[in-house]
């Protein structure tokens, strides 16, 4: 079971623990089967360079999913996810690792709740920022 991150414990500026992805082809083909996204970028090698890419691409829902993994993850089982949006300014392609990120910039208390606000986002493996992103979530209290 994933360990409790409190509120009481969370500071703005706080690095959250990262998460490494190292998606596949295969996932490719998994994650088109299960969201209906068969556009073909995902999984014809040929189709996407013809299509002036340097090979296949992660979904960006599934960009979206590695950091609604990487939020959900650190605020463990009591921690509620109110908010996650995701911009997809690069391209990630498969057999190459990305790593979600994210860090803490606000933290405060509205209508009994416990907020805390994080920017995100996923690297690639030259570090540039793929996926920026955000997230709202409610922790709970010692």
């Amino acid at each position: 079971m994933a360990d409790q991150v409190y509120w009481d414990d969370v500071t703005e500026g706080m690095e959250l623990p990262e998460v490494v992805k190292n998606p596949t082809t295969q996932q490719l083909v998994k994650y088109a089967g299960a969201s209906g996204d068969y556009y073909q970028i995902h999984y014809d090698q040929g189709f996407a360079k013809n299509n002036d890419l340097e090979d296949v691409i992660l979904h960006g829902a599934l960009k979206n999913a590695f950091l609604g993994h990487l939020v959900t993850k650190w605020i463990g089982p009591d921690g509620d996810l109110k908010r996650l949006i995701a911009q997809y300014r690069g391209m990630d392609i498969p057999g190459t690792p990305v790593t979600a990120k994210g860090v803490v910039t606000k933290k405060y208390q509205e209508n009994g709740a416990n907020i805390v606000e994080c920017d995100i986002w996923l690297e690639n493996e030259k570090g540039e920022k793929t996926t920026p992103g955000s997230a709202i979530v409610a922790l709970p209290s010692i």
